[in-house]
């Protein structure tokens, strides 16, 4: 065997002997070595999705507790490492292992979540409980990985098998079946589009007063799978399938949004007088809708916005439909809803209300990516779900006191400096975790510099070095990303909201341990 081969193999030897410890620090120290051995983020990465993939699911995503109904995180494991691959590439060189860094501190904490949740085994979700866990016992594996089930039917009729399957919450075998489906190369893609989308209809109903929902993670996780696959190569996958696949048929389902908006298409888009009949397919006039190319104009903008934020449903909903009649591009359409849930964020204040906002952000991001990856032919119905998210959302922090717009009031003296001084104020607005001031002076710069490529790289640079809760870099990866995206001409908002959440979201203890000790390891003077 080549040395530097049997040196890697020790290392990840001994990474999974510490993070199935629980070591974050011993990990981390791991990690550094790996990274001086000129390891690649893809090798690396697939070896902690090895790690973890058997520890990172639960019987069931919702838990009573005393005759309390409580909710039972997802795996964000898996959602960092997919936020690391893009973030590595929009920071410079020499911090370009940072984000992977943060993912690998937060995996000894994200292991076993079912028994953290009632403070039987220590990490990130067992924060709140103030008892010292002693002799905790090691992580459970609630779904072993099994082998692929095959069937010589026809394509769709094999993904409409395992879609219900994942509907009667039959894990075990919907996830044979959906191996056996992903060593269908020529149709892997059509399969891995059914996957995202049997995510992206799994969305609760209501949000007020609940604290037990999906908030969309199972098209979160799906995305992740999709983007990790592709990145590793499908044949160096299989773990990451186990990770992210399995986990879209655990409970609970949610699909009355789904239900509703499949409705609306039938009645609104094709016309049909619904009644208590089974109906089913796709019919030409929601397909035709999906042809749509007419961009919205800035009165559209702003009705639409109106609506998502100020308007109680179904006024949203009609409002999706009436721009659809008038043949605008569904895609333009998800650009407008990305900056009414951008906007949420920016007028959200304290520390602990951030969880729904940022959860409905993520949504609307992976439903982009979504249009921009696969021509699934249902993705119509999807415009009215996130409508309806986006409105829960904006009602929910009304509600609960947490949304507040304000004016965003540009330090009078922020055009004296020029954008490395402008930059250099954003940085410590946001490590000082100071939204106002943050969302100050990144508004100064927006006003001032023309160039956002520099924003847009410090705001990358300051989310990774914030750890302890991967929504530190998932959430602002995703603004990062539409930003490049979108083709609203309002787009600088979804910068905003990045400054905003990366200063005000909640953080858990000192949030800059990990990036200061990969700083010291590396030799980084900006980290340490």
């Amino acid at each position: 065997m080549d040395a530097r081969v049997d040196t890697a193999a020790n290392l990840y030897g001994q990474l999974e002997d510490r993070i199935m410890a629980r070591d974050q620090v011993g990990a981390s120290e791991v990690y550094y070595q790996l990274v001086r051995a000129g390891r690649p983020l893809s090798e690396i990465i697939a070896e902690g999705v090895r790690i973890h993939a058997p520890y990172t699911h639960v019987p069931y995503h919702e838990r009573i507790d005393d005759g309390y109904p409580n909710f039972v995180n997802n795996d964000h494991c898996l959602l960092s490492a997919r936020a690391t691959l893009h973030l590595t590439r929009l920071l410079p060189s020499d911090l370009a292992m940072l984000p992977m860094a943060q993912t690998i501190w937060y995996i000894p904490t994200g292991l076993d979540i079912w028994n953290q949740k009632i403070n039987q085994a220590p990490g990130h979700y067992a924060r709140s409980f103030t008892e010292t866990i002693v002799d905790p016992p090691p992580p459970v594996v609630y779904w072993r990985d099994q082998a692929p089930l095959y069937c010589n039917a026809p394509l769709q009729e094999r993904l409409g098998d395992w879609l219900t399957l994942v509907h009667r919450g039959q894990v075990i075998d919907a996830y044979r079946i959906f191996l056996g489906l992903m060593e269908d190369k020529a149709n892997r893609k059509q399969v891995l589009a059914e996957l995202v989308f049997a995510g992206l209809i799994d969305v609760q109903d209501r949000m007020y007063r609940n604290r037990s929902y999906t908030t969309g993670h199972k098209a979160y996780r799906a995305r992740a799978t999709v983007e990790l696959g592709n990145a590793l190569g499908w044949d160096n996958a299989h773990d990451v399938i186990y990770a992210g696949a399995l986990d879209v048929a655990v409970g609970p389902r949610w699909y009355s949004l789904y239900e509703m908006a499949c409705n609306t298409v039938k009645s609104e888009i094709e016309g049909v007088e619904l009644y208590a009949v089974p109906y089913g397919g796709v019919a030409e006039a929601e397909l035709a809708m999906l042809r749509n190319t007419a961009p919205l104009s800035g009165e559209d903008q702003f009705s639409l916005l109106r609506a998502l934020l100020h308007e109680q449903s179904p006024a949203n909903i009609d409002c999706v439909t009436t721009l659809l009649r008038a043949g605008k591009d569904p895609r333009h359409i998800v650009d407008v809803i990305q900056l009414a849930a951008a906007d949420i964020v920016v007028a959200t204040h304290g520390v602990h209300n951030f969880s729904m906002p940022m959860h409905c952000y993520e949504y609307t991001n992976a439903l982009g990516w979504f249009y921009d990856n696969f021509d699934h032919p249902r993705r119509l119905r999807l415009l009215y779900i996130v409508a309806e998210f986006v409105n829960m959302t904006a009602w929910h922090q009304r509600l609960t006191n947490a949304y507040t717009p304000a004016a965003i009031h540009v330090p009078a003296c922020a055009g004296n400096f020029d954008a490395s001084e402008l930059l250099d104020r954003v940085n410590a607005a946001i490590c000082s975790l100071d939204g106002p001031a943050s969302l100050a002076w990144t508004k100064a710069y927006l006003d001032n510099i023309a160039d956002r490529a520099p924003l847009v790289q410090t705001l990358a640079l300051v989310a990774c070095k914030l750890g302890n809760d991967p929504h530190n870099q998932e959430i602002p990866q995703n603004m990062l990303e539409d930003f490049a995206k979108s083709r609203s001409p309002n787009r600088d908002r979804l910068l905003l909201a990045c400054a905003q959440h990366c200063a005000a979201h909640r953080k858990y203890g000192d949030p800059f341990e990990a990036s200061r000790r990969f700083g010291r390891a590396m030799e980084i003077a900006v980290l340490q």
